[in-house]
Order: structure tokens, then sequence, then C-alpha cells
């Protein structure tokens, strides 16, 4: 029911029009499969869809359902596979709490360097950028994990819908002004459920200070960049803060319940239509 209810919120921004327009800026990887379904619910609605990514990614496709225009990137396919995949270990290691801080601390350095590059050349595209300015989109579909499509849709001046599992050091609950109170909310990585134990909750309370440094250096380099492109000064913080809906691939089936604002609706079950039966 609540992904339906997501997927109507999401595809009612369109029914003003016959055959609305979406500028799409993906994240690669799992984040693109998921997004990928919705964008065919779209396609056969008639809207017209542009993807844009840049010329190197693990799994964007052209696609008879969307317009694939990319741009180009100082980075090999090989490489962008091989700090995907150590990332992806680093996150499901299991080591000592401080220890796998530290450890995507330095994981989070290089991806965030790999999209901060590739945001920049996007923005910096002259061409590409005066096509985006002169096709009159109606709306920005993003990942803001990397928030290069927000800095787009506000340069743009479109509403964004975002489609996301969570972000880094709870960036969405705070630009979406959720309460997130670290006594009784468990932080990421830390494997507390929503039942502490006062050892547990100093740890929480822990790990949320150090958020601000963690985060703060990770993307600080998209804050000047979006400033540089907005001719303002913005935080990320504040950037994410004018998201007209976050679609979230959560549910409380799997999550701790937590209260949240009325444009964050959740569409968790969304992967469920390519469903395979098992194996006897």
């Amino acid at each position: 029911y609540l992904v339906s209810v997501g997927v109507f919120a999401f595809l009612s921004l369109f029914c003003w029009t016959n055959g609305g327009k979406l500028l799409v800026v993906p994240m690669d990887g799992s984040h693109w499969l998921s997004m990928r379904s919705v964008l065919e619910a779209l396609s056969q609605k008639e809207h017209k869809i542009v993807v844009v990514a840049p010329e190197v990614t693990l799994n964007v496709k052209p696609s008879e359902r969307y317009t694939l225009k990319t741009y180009p990137v100082p980075l090999t396919r090989e490489e962008l596979g091989a700090n995907m995949h150590s990332f992806t270990n680093a996150l499901f290691e299991r080591r000592p709490f401080l220890q796998r801080i530290a450890t995507l601390y330095e994981k989070v350095q290089v991806l965030s360097d790999l999209y901060f590059s590739s945001c920049t050349n996007l923005l910096h595209n002259k061409d590409l950028m005066q096509y985006l300015e002169g096709s009159k989109f109606d709306a920005v579909l993003t990942d803001p994990v990397v928030p290069c499509g927000q800095i787009l849709a506000l340069h743009l001046s479109i509403p964004s819908i975002f489609f996301l599992r969570g972000l880094p050091c709870s960036f969405d609950l705070q630009a979406a002004q959720c309460p997130d109170p670290p006594s009784y909310v468990p932080r990421t990585f830390t494997g507390n459920s929503d039942h502490m134990t006062f050892i547990q909750r100093v740890e929480n309370l822990f790990l949320k200070s150090s958020e601000s440094f963690l985060c703060n250096f990770a993307y600080l380099p998209f804050e000047h960049l979006a400033s540089d492109v907005l001719h303002r000064p913005i935080t990320m913080k504040e950037l994410l803060s004018h998201g007209s809906i976050w679609l979230k691939r959560m549910d409380f089936v799997f999550e701790y319940p937590m209260p949240v604002m009325p444009n964050i609706v959740f569409v968790g079950g969304i992967n469920c239509g390519q469903r395979k039966p098992l194996s006897q």
C-alpha cells in the first residue's frame, strides 16, 4: 500500500500535462537498478525522460525508455569498479566499532573525490548545460547521496524528487526537519536497535558528535561547488531542504519506527515487482 501511495505521489507531479519532461540524475550501482523500474513506469505513460550520467558507469546503459546524455570523466570503468568494490567490502566487514569508522572514513574520502570530479565535469560541461537549460524540464529525479542532481534542480529552478535509501550522517532527516534524538535513534554503522543499553546510547551519542566532522569533510567540496554554480553560499543541509518529495526505499518491517514529515513516503517494497519464486 505504501509503495503504491509513494509512486502515485510521484506520478501525480506530472498529471497536469500530457507527457511531462523529467530530468534524471542517478547514482550508479544498485541505486540505479531500483530507479530504472520507476522510469519504465513513467515511460509507459508517455513522459519524456532524459537521464544524465558520466560516460564511465557500471550499470547505467542506453534504453528505448529514455534518452541518455553522457559527459566525459577522467576515470576508467576498472578504476570505478575497484573503488566501489572496496567501499562495499569495508561497509559490510565485521570489525571493532572504531576500526570500522576509520576504514569507512578512508573509503568515503576516495569515493567522494570520484563523485565530486564527476559532478564538476557535468556542471562545467557548457554544451550539456546549455542543452539542459533549454529543455524546460518539469522536475528532477535524483539520488541525493551525491547532491549533483539537486544542484542542477536549483540551477534550473525546477522541483526535485529524491529517490534514496538513506543519507550519511542523517542528512536526510536534518534536511527534512525530522526529529532525530541520538538517545533513541540508532546511528548508521553501530548495529544498534531502537532498544539500546546505556553503553550503546553513549556510543550512539559519540558517533552523532563525530558525524559533523566526517560528513562535512566528505561534502564540503560539494558545498563549494554548489555555491559557485548558484552564486550564493549554501550548505549541504540547505541544499537538500529544497527537495519536494522524498521517496525512501525503506519499510518499518525492517527499520525502527521514526517520525517523518508529510513529504517523505516509504517505498521499501518497490523492488518486489521483479520477484522470482524460490527454488525447492
